[in-house]
């Protein structure tokens, strides 16, 4: 993948994940939002005001995610993104991780 490739990519994943939690927070009442500033995606859990972190890699083509349960590092394969560490897909991850940062379950569909 050359990095213009990488930022269409990436720029898909961020406009999905901001619409899921618009979706979530309509449908479900989740108390969830987020900002988007210069690449950095911030999930603001605001029940435990907690925060997830997403974050454009361009150099390395790769998304990272810091939550309270770690940093992880996932790469475009296959159409999905995959994290190193817990080979759990994207949506997976910030399923899991939102979940545990907040007081109620958290669904990313997938995002491929």
């Amino acid at each position: 993948m050359n990095d213009a490739e990488y930022r269409v990519v990436a720029e898909s994943l961020y406009t999905k994940i901001e619409e899921t939690i618009d979706t979530l927070i309509e449908e479900k009442d989740a108390e969830l939002d987020y900002e988007n500033n210069g690449g950095v995606l911030t999930i603001l859990c605001e029940d435990s005001d907690t925060q997830v972190i997403v974050s454009r890699q361009q150099a390395s083509h790769e998304i990272w995610v810091a939550a309270k349960s770690g940093g992880f590092h996932c790469a475009y394969e296959n159409k999905n993104w995959y994290c190193a560490k817990t080979k759990e897909t994207l949506d997976e991850l910030l399923s899991r991780t939102c979940s545990e940062q907040s007081n109620s379950q958290i669904i990313f569909p997938e995002f491929n």
